[in-house]
């Protein structure tokens, strides 16, 4: 279990550090509203990743090339949404503004939606974790629960110790709030286009 459980947090750690639509819409989140109530963002995982693990492991890999593409495609347009909304505030960015107050509820609910719509989330573990977790799970399934308890264990803490940092940054000025929330735009915006191309190339 000790192999499997040091996988998982190695696999964790750098899943986290691959900044996607998902770790950018926190960091967007931490931005304008303050980490604290972007925190509840993190714990998304714990709603989105189920059926997530199950698709991937046991479905995805067996989807026709177009459905996978389709997938890229209705990503690429949830997260061109997501940079929108980013841009706007960034256009509009009042410091003594205040901003709409999210729910811990409400919040969890859009970052699990951005999560579950990420074809990278899918792919992740349809290429790296998932042929490892099913391997562990036939040897003993203690090995399987090792494995995923690494990685989230990993994962959840790179996700709370980002929200920190940038909502923390936030607080430096104004000025740099906006820049910082203007760049999220931008890569939110990118990661999109970047999905929707995937997606449209292959049709």
């Amino acid at each position: 279990m000790w192999i499997y459980l040091l996988q998982g947090l190695g696999f964790g750690f750098a899943a986290a550090s691959q900044i996607g639509p998902f770790q950018t819409f926190l960091i967007s989140q931490a931005l304008t509203r303050g980490w604290k109530r972007a925190l509840p963002g993190a714990f998304a995982p714990f709603i989105s990743d189920g059926p997530i693990i199950l698709l991937s492991v046991l479905v995805l890999s067996q989807l026709p090339g177009w459905a996978q593409r389709g997938m890229y495609v209705l990503g690429g347009v949830f997260v061109l949404y997501l940079a929108i909304g980013a841009f706007k505030s960034w256009r509009s960015f009042d410091e003594t503004a205040v901003h709409p107050e999210l729910s811990g509820q409400q919040t969890i609910f859009k970052a699990a939606m951005t999560n579950a719509l990420s074809p990278g989330a899918y792919l992740f573990w349809m290429f790296v974790t998932g042929p490892i977790l099913v391997q562990g799970w036939r040897e003993t399934p203690v090995n399987g629960l090792g494995l995923l308890l690494g990685f989230y264990s990993a994962f959840i803490s790179c996700l709370i110790l980002m929200i920190v940092i940038f909502g923390a940054a936030s607080r430096l000025g104004p000025k740099l709030n906006r820049a910082l929330l203007g760049i999220s735009s931008i890569f939110l915006f990118g990661f999109g286009l970047y999905q929707l191309a995937r997606g449209i190339i292959g049709l």
